[in-house]
Order: structure tokens, then C-alpha cells, then sequence
């Protein structure tokens, strides 16, 4: 890490390096030094994003676009290296890039209060609107098919046949909730390729850890981790919110009867996302209780493929972590189905 921190403009020499955040994709490391200096610097993970100067064009381009638009849309900057690069190769199979660390902010993994997910929401959907009329299709994209629910599916098969794990014989129930609502679960694709819906600059990974909070006041900061914007649609967004923090169950929570759709959490990122975002048109309100279907079903498919691979993305803590991920967002998005009509209901409160 010494070799590192010399690569980039920090004051000071090194005192401590903590591992920091729960991602499932890169190392995180909150960097202290001996000037009281404090940096994050993250180990990107090249097996996901195998282009990663892909990934630092785009937030070049978009903070452009916000500088020269001079629209008020927090976002972290990286830090250059001496070769005036943001990223820098260790030589050791190691990908690293940095920015100071943002004073007196916090990032949480569970919303302590409603007002936890409105700031979230609000901070996403103030990131779509900061970036309207950005051309979205000068983006390009650093996960190909990353929210592209048939290619998912066909994704999921292919792991099925492998069986690389000899795990499909314990999951057959998994398998059948997800391949009977493929249809339903790929309707919102559908839309986007039919052009009912408009294209914009999306984050495609929006949950409330995502987002950096004052650690005084709790109000929305900056929208943080932004490796996944890539065009999309606002429903990708609003979708994954709710289906991480529309429940009060963790992600992986094993017992499933804790599963389930609390309105007032919706009706609070309704309203956050809203506020945040007043362009919605007609036709992306109408697509927001799909998008949070979608989202869950989605990504409880992801979960369950990893799973049938061997774990092989997503990083685990125990076994079968990626099941029990699998299985909660199955039981979210059954729920979803139950309280379609209530959810439609709270997600219209955006024209009142």
C-alpha cells in the first residue's frame, strides 16, 4: 500500500490502512496518513470490469458535462497519478485509484429511518436529473447486458446446463419461481426497445450504501460508486432502491417469513426520487412499479446463477450466501406481486 500511496499527489506518509465498506465487487480501504490526511483508495476487480479505463472515461465525460453545464451534482473526483492517470497498475495483477475522503460522511448499509431512504432516493434520482440531455449513447458500457433481463435469463440457462457446481438439484424450486415469470421479468426490455421509454444516464446499481450521508444531519452528500453508469432507464434506478431498501430484511436474511414490502419504505423513496427527478415523463412514472419487479427478480436471478457457478462474482462471507440472496429476493418479488395494486397506488402519489 506504501507503493501505492506513492503513485498519487496524498500529504503525508502512511499510518493506517482499514479495510472499509461491505461491496461485493472491489476492495475498499479508508487511508489515513501522518499529516491527518484521510484518502479512499479501492482495488478494482479486473475479472468484473475488464476495462476499466472504460469505466474512467465515462465519469470523465459525465463530470464534464456537469462542469460545463454548471449544474450542482456532487460527484467524486479521482485523484491523478504522476503519469497523469487515474488508475494505477501495481504490476502485481492490481488496479488502484483514489480520491480524498469526504469529511464527515458516512455510508450505511440499513436505513435507521424513513428519512435514510428518502435521501438515498433523492440522491439518485437529482443524479438522472442533473444528467438530462446528456447523450447517453456516448457512454459506453462497462458491463455489457448489465440490466438486460433476457440476456440474464439466457445467462441463467447456460449455468443450468453447466451445473459447474452440482448444486441444481438442490435449487429446483428456485429454478421454477424464476423461469415461470421470464415473461413478466422481461417486459420492461420490451419497453426500452420498443422506445416507450426514454434513455438516460443511469447509476444501474442504487442502493442506500451507494450514497455518502452527512454524519450530522443524514442528508444526502453524493452518490458514490459509479462504475455501472451506462445509458438505462430511470425505472433501473428507482427499481433497485426499492428492492434494496424496501424491505426490512437484509439482503440475505434465511428466514423468509421476514420478507416483505413495507409501504411506507416505497412511499418514502417515491417521494425522494420524485423531488429528486421532477422530469419524469408520463411514461417512465407508469414503468416504476415494473422497474422494482424487474430489479428484484433480476437480481435474485443473478444470485441464484452465481450460485449454480460456484460463487464465482459476487463475494460470500458463508456457504450459500448467494442462495439465501437468492431465495429473499425471490420472496420480495412474490410479495411485489401480492401488493401490485398498493404499490401502483403509493407510486402514483408522484402527480399528487
Amino acid at each position: 500500500m506504501r507503493e501505492v500511496l506513492r503513485q498519487f499527489p496524498v500529504t503525508g506518509e502512511l499510518q493506517s490502512c482499514e479495510p472499509i465498506g461491505a461491496g461485493h465487487i472491489h476492495k475498499t480501504y479508508l487511508v489515513e496518513t501522518d499529516a491527518g490526511s484521510r484518502y479512499i483508495f479501492q482495488q478494482l476487480n479486473r475479472r468484473v470490469f475488464p476495462d476499466v479505463d472504460k469505466v474512467m472515461e465515462n465519469l470523465t465525460r459525465i463530470g464534464a458535462f456537469l462542469d460545463a453545464e454548471h449544474r450542482a451534482v456532487p460527484m467524486i473526483r479521482y485523484l491523478e497519478t504522476s503519469q497523469g492517470r487515474k488508475l494505477y497498475d501495481d504490476g502485481l495483477g492490481g488496479t488502484w485509484r483514489a480520491y480524498p475522503f469526504v469529511p464527515n460522511s458516512i455510508c450505511v448499509r440499513k436505513a435507521e429511518t424513513l428519512d435514510d431512504l428518502y435521501q438515498a432516493a433523492l440522491a439518485f434520482g437529482g443524479f438522472l436529473h442533473g444528467l438530462r440531455g446528456f447523450p447517453a449513447e456516448q457512454l459506453q458500457e462497462s458491463i455489457p447486458d448489465f440490466h438486460n433481463t433476457p440476456t440474464r435469463f439466457r445467462q441463467f440457462r447456460d449455468a443450468l446446463g453447466r451445473d459447474s457446481a452440482h448444486r441444481r438439484a438442490e435449487v429446483e424450486r428456485e429454478i421454477s419461481f424464476a423461469l415461470e415469470r421470464e415473461g413478466r421479468a422481461c417486459a420492461l426490455h420490451r419497453m426500452r426497445e420498443q422506445g416507450s421509454l426514454p434513455v438516460r444516464v443511469t447509476h444501474n446499481d442504487a442502493k442506500l450504501s451507494n450514497v455518502l450521508l452527512d454524519a450530522s444531519s443524514r442528508k444526502a452528500l453524493c452518490v458514490i460508486d459509479l462504475d455501472t453508469v451506462m445509458p438505462g432507464l430511470a425505472a433501473f434506478d428507482f427499481g433497485d432502491l426499492v428492492r434494496s431498501g424496501g424491505a426490512a430484511a437484509a439482503e440475505d436474511e434465511p428466514d423468509l417469513t421476514r420478507i416483505g414490502l413495507d409501504p411506507e419504505r416505497l412511499r418514502a423513496i417515491v417521494r425522494g426520487f420524485s423531488s429528486g427527478c421532477p422530469d419524469l415523463t408520463e411514461a417512465e412514472r407508469g414503468s416504476l412499479t415494473l422497474g422494482a419487479y424487474t430489479m428484484t427478480l433480476e437480481c435474485g436471478l443473478r444470485f441464484l446463477t452465481d450460485y449454480l457457478d460456484g460463487d464465482r462474482y459476487f463475494a460470500v462471507e458463508r456457504e450459500k450466501q448467494n442462495l439465501d440472496r437468492a431465495r429473499s429476493q425471490f420472496a420480495l418479488a412474490a410479495d411485489m406481486e401480492r401488493r401490485w395494486e398498493t404499490m401502483t397506488r403509493i407510486v402514483n402519489e408522484i402527480d399528487g
